[in-house]
């Protein structure tokens, strides 16, 4: 699996529907409006996430490999 910076991943997020509704600190907090589940993802410069995190955030937004 690629892993992605944070923002890679909020790229990807956002055409997958999820909308950013708030900042908190270098989190970002994403909602979709169809699903009840919020993504608090973090943005540290352009370091790559945890590979662990990022699959936990892909599992949440359906998001699969061939995707990234």
């Amino acid at each position: 699996m690629k892993t992605l910076s944070g923002k890679e991943f909020a790229k990807l997020l956002e055409r997958k529907g999820w909308v950013l509704k708030r900042i908190n600190g270098s989190h970002h907090i994403y909602k979709h409006p169809l699903k009840t589940e919020i993504i608090s993802l973090p943005i540290h410069k352009n370091d790559s996430l945890k590979h662990g995190l990022q699959k936990k955030l892909m599992s949440i937004a359906e998001i699969n490999d061939s995707e990234l």
